[in-house]
């Protein structure tokens, strides 16, 4: 627990005393800003293999996973616009998937159908097929990802 604590640490300190120009594509983040657009600015997904979740999220959200290693931790950071929460897939000792924990929702834009159709094709299954939450809040989905994870998957449409 204390190793975990002190890579999120870690981390954070990393993204507010860096400059700008200095981080990654897939990290910058606008720094000195303090108004707080999210209640929750980073969420690591623990990984068991971290090539195969690089893979899986990689094919499901269609994006570049930029990897990173901070100490014993090793890192997939997913892109995010400046503002945004920052999601980290991390592999590491303190790093265990589970089905039963808090339950993060991705969201997938417009329409989450696509993604979910390429979940069981890269190693993760459907729990809960895309449903209507009602149609001002669109609709979501379950998933089990290709470690373990239980994750959400939210859109509009």
């Amino acid at each position: 627990m204390k190793k975990y604590i002190m890579t999120t640490i870690i981390l954070f300190w990393g993204l507010t005393s860096c400059k700008e120009e200095s981080l990654s594509g897939a990290l910058k983040e606008k720094v000195g800003d303090n108004s707080m657009k999210n209640t929750i600015s980073i969420v690591e997904i623990p990984v068991l293999d971290l090539t195969r979740a690089v893979t899986f999220y990689k094919a499901i959200l269609n994006v570049t996973i930029e990897r990173m290693n901070m100490g014993d931790t090793e890192m997939g950071v997913l892109p995010a616009e400046v503002g945004s929460v920052n999601v980290v897939l991390v592999k590491g000792k303190d790093y265990s998937p589970t089905k039963n924990g808090v339950l993060v929702y991705l969201n997938l834009g417009h329409d989450l159908q696509p993604a979910l159709d390429r979940v069981e094709q890269n190693g993760g299954k459907i729990l809960l097929q895309k449903t209507l939450i009602d149609t001002e809040m669109g609709y979501y989905a379950l998933v089990i990802d290709s470690e373990g994870n239980r994750i959400g998957f939210h859109s509009k449409n």
